[in-house]
């Protein structure tokens, strides 16, 4: 009926044929199209690129994003997951770059355009098979057969659609955007290529003077580490809530921030204290004349702005907007002119006098030597800092200015905060801060780059006039360019159109390509070709319900998802998102392969296995923390709850194996249900409320956890408790119910675990369900999620087990500090703590059979039966009492048992110490008990368990008898007999075992399946059974 179970820890070949399993039987597809009808259910995938290799950061990311679509199928809800690609951008055009041998934008148009964009287009496909692999190895679900993939041209053209559309309401301008620049490459740099190429350099700051408009010996003091960029010097900026003061020194005046001014003087008077604020328009004359004011332009003004800080320089910052990104923001605030006297080859540009045509780093000295001459240099310093290099060329990299195209998302603040406020963020405090303070510190959004591979920007410019104008789709595009079929949306296709302006110029595009953000932003839409089919898909998909990405998405997918909508929908595209913290190494390093302590995914899958490692992820911490990752935590996690589970698994298999069980023929209701099996029901169902609200919740952790919980006891109490029950041959009343609690818990754990281990649930679903029930479901995946049965749920008798549980639990305790073997009967357990019959009759056998004592009783507290030792604390003590130690313990020497019981509950023990009172807390003790002769005591959880040790000629009879059994079973398991098999068994040596044997001979036949007492056997061995050496000799019945 059932497949063995293989007993070992190797799930790696098992969840290789769920996987065969489920591409064969198309168990996914089935899962979504059999839910067709029901509640809608939207959840988007963002789009990783697959010219990079997969990390285990993905794995988590992946096993995060699959649990809650999961669960919400089995719920019953249609759940689409269409999968998805992000293939535009600077990395795919850099591999392609370092693949062809071609370095910086030059050789790339030597190559050709057309040539490259193709290159770029198969290289986003390198490691698509990878990604598939892991996704499949993890048991990540979604549509990769018809996955979205931003190159397409249907996914182009909705964005065209969308960017037309904010353009035609004017968000769309053309400024200039701060970058890391490569002078010598011509070409911005990634942030990421940016980290690669820092180096510790020495350089030279300067302060320099400002002379104020109007005034022959005051001047504002600015510090620099850029002094090249000071001829490019437009303002001046204050901290408008920071304190400044003019001062007098050395036959001068200076203003600067009063708590700085001990840095630059030692002696100096303060002539008046003013706010940065009061300070906004104070004009100043320009350090150098090479920049002439046009019409209507002003500058060389104070301005005000909350990035100034006092940790370094004056607090005063010069601003040249072309080189700085908070220079930038400023001067566009203060519509400032827009100065920049060093070329895109990094050298200063014609009318700088000596400075014109020497590269922009190198004329550092030149100004501050210039500067000095005339009397405007305060000061010079060197410092060394970390400062980026290019990585290709090792040339020092500049934040310079490119004119770039903006969206105004400033004008969308004001509802971006408000559609955020209704994002139910997990953990909330993203929301609130790291996202809502993003949100509320919005900046445009740089669009353009002036690259080769992404998505062109599709606004047409004419040459004569200047008109603007956006395309937003392929049928106006032909119409516009008079173009008999569509063409591919990339560059340089694109580039080729054009078309006669109303002034009689060409409309030519634009050459940019937008940011690749923008693309993965649009995908709600731009992933179903809307708004030019699939209308009514895309309207009962968004918003999703549910999102997921690292912490880091907060300023890229995240922000991206919610601008692009706010333009476009004047809503949140999300309702749900967990957001993921990083995975680290074992020592809670970042991985990096420089450090050497990368994990290879693909190492961990293949040893371990997805089960083991989504567990571990969904266990291990809340999903938002940072997260220790390494083999051997996996290997804990697998061998304590995915070893535990299979194993109760196996246990049932083999025996319901044995005998032909058949749960489909026998119901729960009718069974006569023993107490053990009410206790694991009851708390089967708890536990499924439980869980079923933390997942709708969005709770991961706590149920996984509450599931281990429960999966532990199920195992480490109610089999090891129950498993005798199984033994017997025939199919008694109390074994179907044994069969029928076992089967149903097992058949609601693989459905509850199917989002968290979908592996191993379908393992077991499959064996124990599909193997006697041809009507049920192909897979645990096209199952319902249980529902709980509050009829079966009985608070009191958890409340009971638990006590029974914590009472166990001490009492193995008192056993092991009084060396007493389990299998060794005692007369009696005394618990102090407890309510007098806090266990009724049958949760009492339970503990009585638990501890092998013969009765449990109950006393007020344990001072009849231990002796409290009490010492003082010496770390609260000695500060409080010093040279009093010694008489404190002395007194409490004498007074242990007044001193415990006086602090037992919150109280305080007050005495008198040579004239001195004191008053000790628990806190204040170390209390230990000891045994009054024949008792045994331990504590927990407020119950104290007390072991009576005494043991009568008949306790140690029956103690020998039970040892005697446990030999017995060890030599049958030694030598391979099957569960099923009866034995003969020999005795000899010791005259009081075989006593003992003869007094107890039907106890030990049924325990051992013993048809009979015989001489000697097949297999025999010597054996110590509590100090009485016997051989015991074991052969297969006859």
């Amino acid at each position: 009926m059932y497949k063995k179970v293989d007993s070992s820890l190797n799930f790696v070949d098992r969840e290789r044929e769920v996987t065969k399993f489920w591409k064969e039987n198309k168990i996914f597809e089935k899962s979504v199209s059999s839910r067709e009808g029901g509640e809608e259910f939207s959840f988007y995938d963002g789009p990783p690129t697959a010219n990079g290799k997969p990390h285990i950061g993905h794995v988590l990311t992946r096993v995060m994003k699959d649990i809650i679509p999961r669960y919400k199928t089995m719920k019953g809800c249609h759940v689409l997951r269409k999968a998805g690609w992000d293939t535009h951008g600077l990395p795919v055009e850099l591999e392609v770059e370092k693949t062809l041998g071609l370095n910086g934008k030059d050789q790339i148009e030597k190559y050709g355009i057309e040539p490259f964009i193709k290159k770029c287009k198969e290289s986003v496909w390198k490691y698509k098979t990878l990604w598939e692999e892991m996704s499949d190895q993890v048991g990540y679900w979604a549509d990769m057969e018809h996955p979205y993939v931003t190159y397409d041209d249907d996914y182009i053209e909705s964005e065209w659609w969308s960017l037309k559309s904010v353009f035609d309401r004017g968000l769309i301008y053309k400024g200039y955007k701060i970058v890391p620049y490569c002078p010598r490459c011509g070409t911005a740099l990634a942030s990421h290529e940016v980290a690669q190429g820092y180096k510790d350099v020495e350089e030279t700051s300067c302060t320099a003077r400002f002379r104020v408009k109007g005034e022959k010996d005051l001047y504002i003091l600015a510090w620099t580490t850029t002094p090249w960029t000071l001829p490019s010097n437009v303002a001046l900026c204050m901290n408008a809530n920071e304190t400044y003061c003019e001062i007098e020194a050395g036959g001068s005046r200076y203003i600067m921030a009063e708590a700085l001014v001990g840095k630059y003087f030692e002696e100096y008077k303060v002539l008046s204290r003013k706010k940065g604020a009061e300070y906004e328009g104070t004009e100043y004359e320009p350090l150098f004349g090479f920049y002439k004011l046009k019409n209507n332009e002003k500058a060389w003004f104070v301005t005000c702005d909350d990035y100034v800080t006092l940790t370094d320089g004056t607090g005063v910052v010069h601003i040249a907007p072309a080189f700085g990104e908070d220079d930038s923001r400023v001067g566009r605030r203060y519509n400032l002119p827009f100065v920049q006297l060093v070329g895109p080859d990094g050298k200063f540009v014609d009318g700088c006098g000596e400075l014109t045509g020497l590269f922009c780093k190198d004329g550092d000295a030149l100004v501050m030597d210039d500067l000095e001459k005339r009397g405007l240099l305060q000061s010079r310093m060197k410092f060394t800092h970390s400062y980026p290099f290019c990585w290709r060329c090792d040339t020092p990299l500049l934040y310079y200015a490119r004119s770039s195209w903006f969206i105004r998302m400033t004008d969308l603040k004001k509802e971006l905060v408000e559609n955020n406020a209704k994002v139910n963020w997990i953990p909330p405090g993203i929301g609130s801060g790291r996202m809502g303070n993003f949100l509320e510190n919005v900046i445009d959004w740089g669009l353009s780059r002036e690259r080769y591979w992404g998505t062109p920007l599709p606004i047409w410019i004419c040459d004569k006039c200047g008109k603007q104008e956006a395309i937003g789709s392929r049928k106006e595009l032909r119409e516009k360019g008079g173009l008999k079929k569509d063409i591919e949306l990339h560059k340089p296709y694109v580039d080729g159109v054009t078309w006669k302006c109303s002034c009689g110029g060409t409309m030519r595009r634009t050459p940019e390509v937008i940011d690749c953000w923008y693309d993965s932003g649009s995908m709600p839409f731009a992933q179903y070709h809307y708004p030019f089919e699939n209308k009514d898909l895309f309207e009962e998909t968004f918003p999703a319900d549910f999102i997921s990405e690292a912490v880091d998405q907060t300023r890229g997918w995240f922000y991206t998802l919610e601008a692009v909508s706010a333009l476009m929908f004047g809503r949140a595209p999300f309702e749900n998102c967990i957001v993921l913290g990083h995975v680290l190494d074992k020592n809670g390093l970042k991985q990096s392969k420089h450090l050497g302590n990368v994990v290879d995914p693909f190492e961990i899958l293949g040893k371990q296995g997805a089960d083991a490692v989504r567990w571990y992820f969904y266990t291990i911490s809340n999903p938002w923390i940072p997260s220790r990752f390494y083999a051997e935590a996996v290997s804990e996690v697998q061998r304590k709850f995915l070893g535990t589970l299979w194993n109760t698994y196996g246990f049932y298999v083999l025996y319901a194996e044995i005998d032909k069980f058949d749960p489909t023929k026998y119901s729960l209701s009718g069974c006569k249900l023993s107490l053990m099996d009410r206790w694991i029901l009851s708390g089967l169902n708890t536990l499924v409320a439980y869980v079923d609200d933390c997942l709708n919740e969005y709770k991961i952790t706590e149920p996984a956890r509450a599931i281990q919980d429960f999966v532990d006891s199920l195992s480490n109490w109610y089999v090891r408790r129950c498993r005798e029950r199984y033994w017997g041959g025939g199919m008694t009343e109390d074994k179907k119910a044994a069969y029928m609690t076992l089967y149903t818990v097992l058949e609601t754990l693989a459905r509850l675990c199917a989002p968290f281990i979908p592996f191993m649930s379908e393992n077991i679903y499959r064996n124990i369900v599909c193997s006697v029930d041809k009507t049920a479901p192909e897979s645990v995946h096209l199952c319902d999620f249980p529902k709980d049965d509050m009829s079966r749920v009985d608070k009191e008798l958890e409340k009971g087990m638990q006590i029974v549980l914590t009472a166990a639990n001490i009492g193995r305790s008192c056993r092991n500090a009084a060396n007493i073997k389990n299998r060794q009967p005692l007369s009696r357990l005394i618990l102090c703590g407890a309510e007098e019959g806090a266990l009724d009759g049958e949760l009492a056998e339970v503990l009585e059979g638990e501890l092998n004592v013969k009765a449990i009783e109950y006393a007020p507290d344990a001072k009849a039966f231990v002796a409290y030792e009490v010492k003082p604390q010496l770390k609260t003590l000695g500060p409080k009492y010093g040279k009093l130690i010694g008489g404190i313990r002395t007194y409490l020497a004498e007074h242990s048992d007044e001193a415990a019981a006086a602090v037992e509950n919150g109280g305080k023990f007050v005495f008198d110490v040579s004239g001195t009172t004191v008053e000790l807390g628990s806190e204040d003790m170390l209390i230990s008990t000891t045994g009054t002769g024949r008792y045994v005591s331990q504590s927990d959880k407020g119950l104290t368990a007390v072991l009576d040790c005494l043991m009568t000629p008949e306790l140690k009879e029956e103690g020998y008898m039970r040892e005697l059994v446990s030999k017995i079973q060890t030599m049958r398991k030694d030598n391979g007999f099957e569960v099923t098999d009866h034995i003969t068994v020999g005795l000899s040596g010791s005259a009081v075992i075989s006593a003992v044997a003869e007094k107890y001979a039907e106890s030990i036949k049924a325990d051992t399946l013993c048809d009979a007492f015989v001489s000697g056997g097949d297999f025999s061995k010597e054996w110590d059974v509590n100090g009485e050496k016997v051989t015991v000799s074991v052969s297969k019945a006859k």
